[in-house]
């Protein structure tokens, strides 16, 4: 690619640039022949899928006419609605817990120095760089000692279910909030939260009106993450259910194992609508506030803590 400038043109002129086209160049064909490849190896598979789920032959790979009969065999179907359910109040209730605990995480190890710091900094990636069987694995033996010894210490009868789904999705979700937020914090300015304690704003103040607009977009986007996980998740969900708690992810996989239908592609593609409406949601949430955090921003904000105290 040739560029051609001119000097400064009379009055101040900003010159005109001219560019020329790049000539082809075997280099570059290979590059476009590998770039159309790649997209066709990842996003044929999902045209398949959503193609296929519109057939009315019952042989999955075989076109039979266009349908709606799946789709309307997915809203009538009862055990699918308590599959979904059952998934978004596990993600909504695993979501929100991991919110807290994972942002009170980052920030205390952001924030604080103290005795294991370290430690725990460690500990809390665990849950990511772990395969997922063998955190279902983990989950599966604590729940069952750990019922077991409530059983038998005070009669109970209590049995995997709808709490430990929920419990092993915080699990694995704290880490990946964190994570987020913790990058959130570390492109913060941290002299803003020291000019709104300048001006006599309480801890909490500071953290209130300052710290917290600040980091919102990592927040929201960790909860958005959060979400996407939990209502993904297979392998650590079947290790950690029990009867009547089944979320859509476990029970698609159990009509794969009875045989292969049209409907499971009709539900495939509402779990792929959703998991990319939530991904495109957490884009523009974070780049909608990314400038929320930039520095002449930081000193209304220090003046709206200064002013509630």
């Amino acid at each position: 690619m040739s560029v051609i400038a001119r000097g400064p043109l009379p009055g101040g002129r900003v010159p005109r640039v001219r560019q020329r086209a790049g000539r082809w160049s075997p280099t570059r064909a290979a590059l476009g022949v590998n770039a159309w490849f790649v997209y066709a190896f990842f996003y044929a598979p999902i045209a398949l899928l959503v193609v296929f789920s519109f057939s009315a032959d019952r042989n999955v790979g075989r076109w039979g006419g266009f349908t709606l009969g799946w789709y309307e065999d997915f809203i009538r179907n009862e055990s699918v609605q308590d599959a979904i359910w059952v998934s978004v109040r596990v993600a909504l209730l695993s979501t929100v817990i991991s919110v807290v605990l994972g942002t009170l995480a980052a920030l205390a190890i952001e924030r604080f120095r103290f005795r294991g710091r370290q430690t725990f900094d460690a500990l809390l990636y665990l849950p990511i760089i772990i395969p997922d069987v063998t955190m279902a694995v983990m989950m599966l033996l604590f729940f069952s000692e750990f019922f077991d010894l409530l059983n038998l210490l005070f009669d109970a009868d209590l049995r995997k279910g709808f709490a430990s789904i929920t419990v092993s999705h915080i699990a694995f979700n704290i880490s990946f909030v964190s994570v987020v937020v913790r990058a959130r914090l570390a492109g913060m300015d941290r002299r803003l939260e020291e000019a709104a304690m300048d001006l006599y704003a309480s801890r909490w103040k500071a953290f209130r009106h300052v710290t917290l607009p600040q980091i919102a977009p990592g927040v929201a986007g960790g909860a958005l993450l959060a979400l996407t996980l939990s209502l993904d998740d297979v392998v650590v969900t079947q290790f950690a259910a029990g009867p009547g708690a089944t979320t859509l992810p476990v029970y698609v996989f159990g009509l794969i194992r009875r045989g292969v239908t049209p409907l499971i592609n009709s539900v495939s593609v509402v779990m792929l609508v959703a998991s990319i409406g939530l991904v495109i949601l957490s884009l523009f949430v974070q780049r909608s506030r990314s400038g929320s955090a930039a520095g002449p921003q930081g000193v209304p904000a220090a003046n709206r803590a200064r002013r509630s105290t």
